[in-house]
């Protein structure tokens, strides 16, 4: 039987996952985008860049004769989860996502969820001058307000947001490192996506913090089938699969 296992990476729980399969005697193969230039190292077996669609991951799923494809790739990757989706079904390949626990929000949080970066134009303004975002991807809707944007991305590159600055920053990050950063920067309102997780939540806890309003972009329903809470849940999910060899 095959124990050969796909992780869809890009996010730190996908590293941990996969070193953990290898831990149990699984062959793990942690797929990234290739967006990272030098990411972490894994103790499983990286691959980097796209597949080609669907139809580039169902042969790949083939040619690796892989018995079963863990997405854990960032709760905003619709299309990449979608093209799993596809993949797996044509491959006949097991597949479940393994998804991060959303965020609650607590005494003293200031949350303001919008659908998208265009819903998000109509309410900044009147939430502060100095914009801290926490994404570097579809900012052109923001290209219509006069703030001063400070945008964080984990790689250098360009933003579709003329005149932002751009500040190049890769996480995990501590709450203290980030209230100072906020400070520091004079930041008065953060525009954010509502990812989940523990890797990403200091940014929230700072702005608590700091009493700073956050506006958040609504995470996307989950891609349909199997969805995996913890790494528990995926160990118990793997044991039951027949593989495809």
């Amino acid at each position: 039987m095959s124990k050969r296992v796909l992780v869809l990476g890009g996010t730190g729980e996908a590293r941990l996952l996969a070193d953990r399969l290898v831990g149990e005697g699984y062959e793990a193969i942690l797929s990234l985008a290739g967006r990272t230039a030098a990411p972490s190292l894994s103790a499983a077996r990286m691959r980097s860049g796209g597949f080609g669609g669907a139809e580039g991951l169902a042969a790949y799923l083939r040619a690796e004769n892989i018995a079963a494809c863990i997405d854990a790739t960032h709760p905003f990757a619709v299309r990449m989860s979608a093209n799993a989706v596809l993949a797996c079904a044509q491959a006949n390949v097991s597949r479940a996502a393994l998804l991060r626990p959303e965020w609650q929000a607590v005494d003293g949080d200031r949350w303001l969820y919008v659908d998208d970066v265009a819903a998000s134009v109509r309410l900044l303004p009147a939430m502060g001058r100095r914009v801290f975002v926490a994404f570097a991807d579809g900012l052109a809707p923001l290209a219509a307000l006069d703030l001063d944007f400070l945008v964080r991305r984990a790689e250098p590159g360009p933003v579709d947001l003329p005149g932002a600055r751009i500040v190049v920053m890769r996480g995990p990050f501590e709450r203290e490192a980030e209230r100072r950063f906020l400070k520091g920067e004079a930041i008065e309102v953060i525009l954010a996506k509502a990812s989940g997780g523990d890797s990403a939540r200091a940014k929230l806890d700072a702005a608590r913090n700091l009493g700073l309003p956050v506006v958040l972009l609504r995470r996307p329903p989950p891609p349909a089938g199997k969805t995996l809470a913890s790494f528990a849940d995926a160990l118990a999910w793997l044991a039951t699969q027949p593989g495809n060899s």
